[in-house]
């Protein structure tokens, strides 16, 4: 298991205790077990912790990312993929699992993953974590950019050998250790900042194999601790993750209007009775089509009647990424600034 780790002192600690618990099951079937956690230049008690951790638990072990060669041109690398690449090639074991620290494992998640992995014959294995949301913003925008994941990436297509669309979350990444590096790895996808999905589109263009499903049965995950993490992040993202991110984002403006003008007409009584019963028709057809979309996400029915109010939120993050990445050509991500 390799857990990079760039200021995640109040991720890093839980995320470690639930990788640790895996250990028992290891040993008990045999296996041979190792935990990396890889400090990417941490200015808080990153290392600290990850050491303190190495300290109590065998087969812990804590390394430094290499310096991070972050400019333009041969050899450049974003910092996640430097980290990655550098547990890499310190792990041993046949199959890898690349997890981040904001990353809660269920009990032998582990096991089950190498038992799957191996039943489906792939080299890349990727689960998408239950989302632990908090706050009004994280509640509402979550399940709308995760139900648009769910139609962009149909997780049929995904998995289908003979087709080329190919997704995976980076929060849980298994890989088999010869298919992994007879790619390069993470050390060949260089300023990718949409590693996950390059490495698996990498996989199956390769025909070792790829298989995505959402998995909460394996693990649980707070993507952002706050407001600003969660523009940022998605700021990073979302015009790779989207093929047309400006049309999406006049779309789902035209879902608000959709979804809000039909009940402003007719409280304002300016229709006749059978205009309004037939406007209240239409916004009903609407408001369930709208619902079955957002049901996509895997989010609770709280959450996804939330969603409504984050339409000209998610519109206005599709523009600014869109913009970083088309007009700028940067992007920012725990306090370090690519190219792309």
């Amino acid at each position: 298991m390799i857990v990079p780790a760039r200021n995640e002192e109040r991720n890093l600690p839980d995320c470690l205790r639930t990788l640790v618990a895996q250990n028992k099951e290891a040993f008990r079937l045999g296996r041979e077990w190792e935990l990396i956690v890889v400090d990417d230049s941490s200015s808080d008690r990153t290392r600290e912790l990850a050491l303190e951790a190495a300290a109590h638990q065998e087969g812990v072990r804590v390394v430094e990312a290499p310096v991070l060669n972050a400019g333009a041109g041969p050899g450049a690398m974003t910092g996640k993929n430097n980290a990655c690449w550098a547990g890499a090639q310190q792990a041993r074991g046949a199959f890898l699992l690349f997890t981040d620290a904001d990353t809660l494992h269920e009990p032998g998640d582990l096991e089950r993953a190498l038992e799957e992995i191996q039943r489906r014959h792939v080299g890349l294995l990727s689960y998408s974590p239950r989302q632990i949301v908090t706050g009004f913003w994280q509640r509402a925008l979550m399940p709308l950019i995760f139900s648009e994941l769910a139609g962009a990436y149909p997780l049929q297509k995904v998995n289908d050998a003979t087709g080329a669309l190919a997704a995976a979350n980076g929060q849980f990444l298994m890989v088999e250790r010869n298919a992994y590096f007879s790619l390069g790895g993470h050390g060949a996808l260089g300023e990718s900042v949409l590693e996950d999905v390059e490495l698996a589109g990498r996989m199956k263009r390769a025909g070792l194999g790829l298989w995505f499903r959402y998995a909460p049965d394996a693990l649980s995950t707070r993507m952002y601790l706050g407001f600003s993490d969660m523009l940022e992040g998605w700021t990073k993202n979302l015009a790779l993750l989207f093929s047309h991110p400006l049309a999406l984002a006049i779309m789902r403006l035209l879902d608000l209007g959709l979804l809000f003008l039909p009940i402003l007409l007719i409280s304002l009584h300016l229709l006749v009775w059978w205009q309004r019963v037939a406007l209240l028709l239409i916004w009903v057809r609407v408001l369930l089509r709208y619902a079955q979309r957002v049901a996509r996400s895997n989010f609770g029915a709280g959450d996804c009647a939330l969603s409504v109010f984050a339409l000209p939120l998610f519109a206005g993050l599709l523009v600014r990424s869109w913009m970083r990445h088309r007009l700028l050509h940067r992007v920012r991500w725990k306090g370090r600034e690519y190219r792309t």
